[in-house]
């Protein structure tokens, strides 16, 4: 009998279980897909040539967060590789803005479209060199986080305080346009900011917009050489050689409860797993508390308020193998492993109020990778492995474009969504159809059947929306890991602080297990040797 049963070997998943080794637990890990990674896997399915990531492929959390730092992921293997530029943000014109690796460079191109906002952007950077590792720290920690937020409070005040704390509630429109007279900063903002799911008008997206901005700007968007997978095979080679077991193939059913305590598991095959001290649950909110505890053990506060939880938007997404570079219009596009392809911060508008409508963007905002500038092991050299997202509401209503999408997502309503995100690309650069040897379409159900957590397509396990973050994050009061359920943690990001592949979410539900049981979770055996 293990002590702990982690359910799901997502990032959190693995995190989690690393950090109960590391305390001398023993572990074992439940996975219902036939690999282990979540939404960190990559393949050859696209072209036997090329690797694609399946799901995430930009890391900046990953590479500013100090769980995984601790972890020493270095020593499995993991290498971290980045393009010439983190990412630009070309318009038709030609003109374009890109964050660059050094922040002078970033600032003299944004000097290009106004004088002033180089000055502004320096002036944006060296806030952030004051308040940034802390508020990283204190993001990372369990709320409230009380010692990362001591210093934060310090770092703000000398960063300005109350008025660095307003900039980062503004709208992000609202916030490109007090700090920028021209059009780069605010485009590298807005566009960050839909990272998520924040419209340019939303309440606190400028500091969504803010941190991805900042965090680009010191950490880069690396990506793991060779594809995602190799961050997930090292959390899984680590796990296994300190201890701790992984089952891939292990559907769980329920959680086993008894006396208001969780005991264990048991697997859809039958199997009951029972665990001595917790079970942790890297899977959504919803299915862990409706499907897998059951109404039966749980107030009735907490399920009145999961009916008001609110995924974020679904996702569509398509791979490519491309026999050569992308062709933007704008040259300076071409160095950036990530590429924001939409017309202004207006064609951004646009594309989320489509959105909040129900409506299928005609012209959609697409996140686009270029994976071999980042890492030229993805495919051989003069081609580009490559790939874009867009975000489609959660319940389609209508289709603002001209193919009559629904949201059945058969084959024609795939093939017509695909060849709209490449039109979007065509528009920004004219002959990228012609360079596709072979693409890859992952509807919003295709994603969510290759991985649960990511409910139509839902990539950050909820809504970043202020009123569904830290203490309201999943629902109202429950900010924290521990559960109604005994010795059941939300280890997922569905909890603070939310999505993004950065492991905090697991890393705080472990430390909870181990301070419930009385073990001080700092001292795990990783950080005494």
């Amino acid at each position: 009998m293990p002590d702990a049963v982690v359910i799901g070997a997502g990032p959190n998943g693995l995190v989690a279980a690393n950090l109960l080794v590391d305390a001398g637990w023993s572990v074992e890990v439940l996975e219902a897909q036939q690999e282990p990674g979540g939404a960190v896997r990559s393949d050859r399915g696209v072209h036997p040539d090329y690797v694609s990531d399946l799901f995430s492929a930009f890391y900046p959390l990953a590479a500013a967060s100090p769980v995984l730092a601790r972890l020493d992921l270095a020593a499995e293997g993991l290498r971290w590789s980045h393009a010439p530029s983190v990412l630009a943000h070309p318009l038709r014109t030609g003109r374009c803005a890109v964050l660059e690796r050094r922040m002078e460079e970033t600032a003299a191109g944004l000097g290009e479209f106004a004088a002033a906002d180089a000055d502004a952007w320096r002036d944006m950077y060296e806030a952030w060199s004051r308040v940034g590792p802390d508020l990283v720290q204190a993001l990372f920690t369990p709320f409230p986080p009380v010692r990362s937020g001591i210093r934060l409070a310090a770092g703000l005040r000398a960063a300005g305080g109350l008025r660095l704390a307003r900039n980062l509630a503004l709208p992000v429109r609202r916030l490109g346009e007090e700090e920028f007279a021209g059009d780069g900063g605010r485009l590298l903002l807005a566009g960050n900011a839909l990272h998520a799911d924040l419209a340019p008008e939303a309440v606190g997206s400028g500091g969504f917009g803010w941190l991805m901005s900042m965090l680009g700007q010191s950490h880069g968007f690396p990506v793991p050489v060779g594809g995602a997978r190799a961050l997930t095979e090292a959390l899984v080679n680590r796990l296994r050689r300190r201890g701790g077991f992984l089952r891939c193939g292990e559907r769980v059913a329920s959680v086993a409860v008894r006396g208001g305590t969780a005991v264990g598991v048991r697997t859809a095959s039958g199997e009951t797993v029972s665990a001595r001290r917790a079970v942790l649950a890297d899977t959504s909110a919803p299915a862990l508390y409706r499907d897998l505890v059951g109404e039966e053990h749980l107030p009735s506060r907490l399920l009145r308020d999961l009916e008001r939880f609110q995924w974020d938007f679904a996702t569509f997404k398509v791979d490519w193998a491309l026999t050569g570079s992308v062709p933007w219009t704008a040259p300076q596009a071409a160095g950036a492993g990530t590429v924001h392809v939409a017309d202004g911060v207006d064609g951004l508008t646009r594309f989320a109020s489509q959105i909040a409508m129900g409506q299928v963007p005609d012209e959609p905002f697409a996140l686009f990778g270029q994976m071999t500038t980042a890492d030229p092991s993805r495919s051989p050299a003069g081609t580009e492995s490559a790939w874009a997202y867009t975000h489609l509401p959660q319940r389609i209503t209508s289709d603002a474009g001209p193919d009559r999408i629904t949201g059945r997502w058969d084959a024609r309503e795939q093939e017509a969504m695909a060849d709209r995100i490449e039109a979007q690309v065509e528009r920004f650069a004219p002959g990228f159809r012609a360079r596709i040897a072979a693409r890859r379409i992952l509807a919003p159900t295709t994603l969510q059947a290759m991985n649960e957590n990511l409910h139509n397509g839902a990539v950050n396990n909820g809504t970043t929306a202020m009123h569904q973050q830290a203490i309201f994050r999943p629902t109202p009061g429950t900010g924290r890991p521990e559960t109604p359920v005994k010795n059941l943690y939300l280890a997922s990001a569905a909890a603070h602080p939310g999505g993004g592949v950065h492991g905090a979410p697991g890393a705080n539900a472990a430390r909870a297990a181990l301070r419930r049981h009385g073990l001080h979770p700092l001292l795990h055996r990783a950080q005494r040797t």
